[in-house]
């Protein structure tokens, strides 16, 4: 055996990639953009006026100047994995799913952890809005999350003239938690999908993520990406537009090492090209939880 069939394993590694309760679902997905593992954007510039009843003419001319943008594709490595037997493993559906298992959710994971951090604002700021929660004392030195406090972000989102159907709101689980304690009969559901699609409530389709952004109390500014917490830093749940945040997936690449004399065995991992990022850095909000 000289190789292996190398597109059964990477067509695994995909196989259900961005479950349906991913909030990576509901992305503009340009991959259709990628060459070359790099994706070619433009900053936009600005919205056109629009006159009414306008009685002069000429209309102005504005020239709108996009800039370009080049943008390569984050790389995802995995750790290798021994196999022993790897023909048979190879042959075999619940054997091959066994060894890409770990390999699939950590990629799967780390790419979703590196989206929901760029999709949630760094600071707030009117295009993006950041609130603190306001309820009750949760008995761990925060305050709960209320449904007064995602109306707060409603009308937020209603002053930038966002689509209803378009917004997106990314609980934390302790703000699920939050929800359900307040009123078990009202949001015990509140996560669930009916008919495939999520629940709304407040003019958001309502989903959850367990690995939240963090954010600095005092400054209500976003922790970097794996950044060390420490006492300022608290937890929240994000927002986002379908129509302001985009994904794109790069090449899938399986590397082996075929029967390894000293290992006795087979050696594989896998590299995952993605990339995650708001468009405009607009309609992206949070709620993050006030400390007592």
């Amino acid at each position: 055996m000289n190789t292996l069939n190398k597109q059964v394993w990477i067509s695994q590694i995909m196989e259900n990639f961005y479950p349906e309760a991913s909030f990576l679902n509901y992305a503009k997905d340009m991959t259709e953009f990628v060459e070359n593992d790099k994706i070619n954007l433009a900053d936009c510039g600005f919205d056109p006026d629009v006159y009414i009843n306008n009685t002069t003419y000429p209309i102005p001319i504005v020239q709108r100047t996009d800039t370009p943008l080049s943008l390569e594709l984050d790389l995802y490595e995995t750790e290798n994995t021994l196999v022993r037997s790897p023909e048979a493993v190879e042959l075999a559906y619940d054997k091959l799913e066994s060894v890409i298992y770990g390999h699939r959710n950590t990629l799967r994971a780390k790419s979703g952890q590196k989206a929901a951090h760029a999709y949630a604002p760094n600071s707030n700021t009117e295009n993006t809005p950041i609130l603190v929660t306001t309820g009750a004392d949760n008995g761990e030195g925060y305050k709960r999350l209320a449904p007064e406090d995602i109306l707060k972000l409603k009308k937020k989102y209603d002053l930038l003239d966002i689509p209803f159907e378009k917004r997106y709101l990314v609980l934390d689980p302790n703000h699920v938690e939050d929800l359900i304690l307040y009123d078990l009969k009202a949001f015990k559901d509140i996560t669930d999908f009916v008919n495939g699609q999520p629940n709304r409530f407040a003019g958001f389709n309502i989903l959850q993520y367990t690995k939240t952004p963090r954010y600095n109390f005092l400054t209500k500014e976003k922790i970097p990406f794996g950044a060390v917490e420490d006492a300022n830093t608290t937890f929240g749940s994000f927002s986002f537009s379908s129509e302001e945040v985009m994904k794109a997936d790069g090449s899938v690449n399986m590397f082996e090492r075929i029967n390894d004399p000293e290992l006795r065995a087979t050696i594989v991992g896998f590299d995952k090209r993605f990339l995650a990022l708001p468009i405009r850095n607009k309609a992206l909000g949070a709620i993050i939880s006030s400390k007592i």
